[in-house]
């Protein structure tokens, strides 16, 4: 389709009407330039090993960096955001332990960004010219985009934080060829952090190894999305985290702020907020995929969903609870080795070794290996 002449082409005023009639909270505009920093920076931390197995952005950083390689003519980035600050419900009563899940997944907040930012395409699109939305992808460094558009400043944590409103935001671009009129050179967003070191402390891992420096293979919330065993030296920091972590954000002072002031975007859903961990673990695949099917789930396997689950029940179970001993046994006598390793964990950790029978004689070197391991016991014992 051939571009109209820039007469022709949508304002930055006008789309930015269009992008928060649709569900947008910020939108705002930049070249749609290279990132060669962004790209030296992910370089530099993936060949330091700081990316863990993480793909996403380090896959391939020349791609990532370069809108280019997503619209070879693409002159202008409409860069979005949506917040998801929601008053955060109780865990469910009267259902056994309970699995936190983050924050970013309380609601439909990505579905609604997408949708804000599909409404800005569609009157590129009208006007005649080529616009792609992207958001969450490999082919896109979400947050130096918003950053050189002006929306906000890199926190230590590593996240983006928007002037007076924080960071509890998702974000996303539209790709164009248009040159939009009033995309100008936005200045940086001050730093904001001064001297806070908050969130530094505050990680369960020491994963913010320098600030705005995250070494993925201590970060939580991407061990909660490997492949594999969940690694033994954060098995306990994990607490009863099942998907994501959102420390470094809650004890942010801007976030803090936001949450004390600011009118939530709605209410969040319980049953996405907590998950009852022995109803995850009596669940079956398809079950799981039902109810959890919008996480990043490896491989789309539940066999991940059950081993963190496992390892929640370790740290947050009652090991005299029958309900939970039922749990375990059942988790133990399972097909997957995977899922027997971490019942072993589980099972050790809240004192029900009685349990173990059912695997002293398991052939599958993971499960032989939880056997053999240290773990750190909890107060609660099985009775006998």
């Amino acid at each position: 389709m051939a571009a109209m002449s820039g007469s022709e082409v949508p304002s930055v005023a006008e789309l930015r009407e269009v992008g928060l009639a649709h569900g947008l909270h910020v939108l705002g505009s930049t070249s749609a330039a290279p990132f060669p920093e962004t790209r030296a920076i992910l370089e530099e931390r993936k060949a330091a090993g700081l990316h863990g197995s993480m793909q996403f952005t380090y896959r391939n950083p020349a791609r990532a960096t370069d809108p280019g390689m997503t619209m070879p003519s693409a002159r202008t980035l409409l860069v979005g955001a949506r917040s998801y600050h929601r008053e955060a419900p109780d865990a469910p009563v009267g259902r056994g332990p309970a699995a936190r899940v983050a924050r970013y997944v309380w609601a439909d907040d990505h579905e609604e960004l997408l949708r804000g930012l599909g409404a800005v395409a569609e009157r590129l699109r009208a006007a005649g010219h080529r616009a792609a939305v992207v958001a969450d992808q490999n082919n896109q460094v979400d947050r130096a985009a918003a950053h050189r558009a002006g929306i906000g400043w890199f926190g230590k944590n590593a996240n983006l934080l928007l002037p007076g409103r924080g960071s509890w935001y998702v974000l996303g671009s539209v790709v164009t060829d248009a040159d939009v009129p009033g995309t100008a050179s936005a200045p940086p967003v001050a730093d904001g952090c001064g001297t806070c070191t908050r969130c530094l402390d505050a990680c369960p891992t020491g994963a913010i190894v320098a600030p705005g420096v995250v070494d993925a293979r201590r970060c939580l919330a991407w061990s909660l999305q490997v492949t594999g065993p969940f690694p033994v030296e954060h098995r306990v920091a994990v607490g009863d985290r099942l998907y994501g972590c959102d420390d470094c954000q809650e004890v942010c002072p801007p976030n803090r702020r936001e949450q004390r002031h600011a009118e939530p975007v709605g209410p969040a859903d319980p049953e996405r907020a907590w998950v009852p961990v022995l109803e995850l673990l009596a669940a079956s695949d398809d079950e799981l995929l039902a109810r959890h099917g919008r996480w990043y789930i490896p491989r789309r396997e539940p066999r991940y969903l059950r081993r963190n689950a496992l390892v929640v029940l370790g740290n947050v179970g009652d090991g005299t609870d029958p309900a939970v001993r039922d749990a375990l046994g059942v988790a133990l006598a399972a097909a997957d080795p995977l899922v027997r390793a971490h019942a072993v964990w589980a099972a050790r950790r809240l004192g029900c070794d009685d349990l173990l029978v059912v695997v002293m004689a398991d052939p599958d070197p993971e499960v032989r290996a939880e056997l053999a391991a240290d773990v750190p016991a909890r107060a609660s014992r099985a009775p006998g």
